[in-house]
């Protein structure tokens, strides 16, 4: 088991980073959130999750163990697995999924892609109290919108590879579309209608 990376980073795209590690390039699926964390030639250190398959050995980067055992637990159950946990980690944060689960709130958890009515019921049935209660219920999403979360996401969009002009009215129509929402999903959504347009 891989537990954590620390190397620096030579590659960020939309979904995956490339750390160095003693000169071996090791390449990590993450959040757009998470991401948006990196910047190019510095050293950074992702929490892990290596899940291997029969043809494929695939490493998962967290900005903490908390995210990380969220996602352990998320794979853990029938029909979701390791890139639609990845989805669930780019529209909530820990708290707020413990949140959604322990409200039953299905409607917030269809929002994820690829999660439907009848997902969102096995999700808050099998999850139960496997998640725990929340850490901190100052902050369920992980901030608000606003002119904040506006330039965070630009910036974030702009250490992508997108630049101003083009990211504006992607983030513009996101919050538009979105309306209360935090950084995590407006990235997201940005991410979305910017790989529309091209």
């Amino acid at each position: 088991m891989i537990a954590h990376l620390r190397g620096m980073v030579t590659a960020v795209n939309t979904s995956s980073a490339v750390l160095d590690i003693h000169g071996i390039g090791m390449r990590v699926l993450a959040t757009p959130d998470t991401l948006a964390k990196l910047r190019i030639g510095d050293d950074s250190t992702l929490i892990t999750s290596l899940i291997v398959r029969e043809d494929s050995l695939t490493l998962y980067g967290f900005v903490d163990d908390d995210e990380r055992d969220v996602f352990d637990i998320l794979t853990g159950i029938s029909g979701i697995g390791p890139r639609t946990a990845l989805a669930v980690l780019a529209v909530f944060s820990p708290d707020a999924l413990r949140e959604a689960v322990e409200t039953k709130n299905e409607v917030a958890l269809t929002r994820v892609s690829g999660i439907g009515k009848k997902g969102a019921q096995r999700m808050i049935l099998e999850l139960g109290s496997k998640l725990g209660p929340a850490r901190s219920r100052s902050g369920e999403l992980k901030k608000n919108t606003g002119a904040i979360a506006d330039a965070d996401v630009l910036e974030a969009l702009i250490n992508l590879g997108w630049n101003e002009r083009e990211a504006t009215p992607a983030i513009t129509e996101a919050m538009a579309d979105l309306g209360q929402a935090s950084v995590a999903q407006l990235l997201r959504r940005s991410l979305q209608i910017l790989g529309s347009r091209r």
